[in-house]
């Protein structure tokens, strides 16, 4: 076998043994505030993992990110909830509320939305009702904090810069996440990440207060897209036979 064809089938085979994984990032900011949100499919799970990024301190409500809003083609009915975890735990204050990896379900919606202030979403994940979300729309899992949720300020992202001394009363009193949340959902057949675009985040407790698109990769927090390990290996394939044609040649 010469050695093209033996790296055609060593390629070949590696395409079809890699597991299929993928992975689309959005990410954006505006003044002191800054998000990013990863989409991947995991196990067959959509994993979406939301994160308020921003290195600055958050002193008032609209500087807790609460929202994700997405525009989903074919509807957000593709999608049902499976799980909420709070990647950092929750706090009040400074004391430590809920560990790493406590389940947030209770405290977080995913539904489909409607409202002329969010043009191109038709989706949305969110601890706050926001006029859009109700205790139908939660996530499994406990109410940890009442009322029904998803209530106001209850169980929404600070920042990665922020100190937990510091704060007006909403911020020192509410129950807050730790800059990060993981999402699982259940998607429909034939589901693909390309379905997913126009991405917004929303800050504090209504729709009318900051809230600012995600632009996808461009170097933001949360980086860009990453490609299939069959399409790297596919890759790797065209770059050896192109360096054995040109041993070959010469």
């Amino acid at each position: 076998m010469n050695m093209l064809r033996m790296a055609s089938v060593v390629l070949a085979a590696m395409a079809v043994a890699l597991p299929a994984s993928a992975s689309v990032s959005f990410s954006g900011s505006s003044g002191s505030r800054a998000a990013a949100v990863t989409f991947d499919i995991v196990a067959g799970k959509l994993q979406v993992k939301l994160d308020n990024t921003s290195t600055n301190d958050v002193l008032v409500p609209i500087d807790v990110l609460t929202a994700v809003f997405f525009n989903l083609s074919g509807g957000a009915g593709q999608l049902a909830r499976f799980s909420a975890t709070a990647d950092g735990g929750t706090y009040q204050g400074t004391t430590l509320v809920n560990p790493a990896g406590t389940v947030v379900g209770g405290e977080w919606a995913y539904a489909a939305v409607s409202s002329g202030s969010l043009p191109g979403a038709n989706a949305g994940i969110s601890s706050s009702g926001l006029g859009l979300f109700g205790p139908g729309d939660v996530f499994p899992g406990a109410n940890l904090s009442g009322p029904a949720d998803p209530n106001g300020l209850q169980y929404g992202l600070t920042s990665v810069g922020d100190n937990k001394a510091t704060g007006n009363t909403p911020i020192l009193t509410e129950p807050l996440t730790n800059h990060s949340v993981t999402f699982l959902l259940t998607p429909g057949a034939g589901f693909s990440l390309t379905q997913i675009s126009n991405v917004f985040f929303q800050y504090g407790t209504a729709l009318t207060e900051p809230r600012f698109p995600g632009g996808e990769g461009g170097g933001g927090p949360g980086g860009g897209n990453t490609p299939e390990p069959a399409t790297l290996a596919l890759l790797g394939f065209g770059l050896l036979a192109g360096a054995v044609a040109r041993r070959k040649r010469t």
